[in-house]
């Protein structure tokens, strides 16, 4: 344990430090916190997103916007309807 003097004139008192984590492995910490979790009703959850760095991800991300477009200049009325639609989401947004 280390004392670390106290701040002058911050009126606080000498703060002890210890080490948390000295002789514990990763892995003990580690499920030591998940059946705390678990205690508290959580439950540990993966998710898998894409990684928009990849080139591949901005390739098709391009080819769908321009998908997209394409539709949007063949289709006018479909933006219409979208439009429409969204209206009412925008209202929410405003109360």
């Amino acid at each position: 344990m280390v004392d670390v003097p106290p701040v002058q004139g911050a009126g606080l008192l000498p703060a002890s430090v210890t080490c948390n984590t000295c002789g514990v492995s990763v892995q003990h910490r580690q499920a030591k916190y998940r059946e705390k979790m678990r205690q508290r009703g959580m439950r540990p959850v993966q998710h898998w997103v894409p990684d928009v760095r990849s080139e591949e991800w901005t390739r098709e991300a391009a080819r769908q916007a321009s998908v997209l477009a394409a539709a949007d200049k063949a289709n006018p009325e479909d933006m219409d309807f979208v439009e429409a639609v969204s209206a009412f989401w925008d209202l929410e947004d405003n109360e």
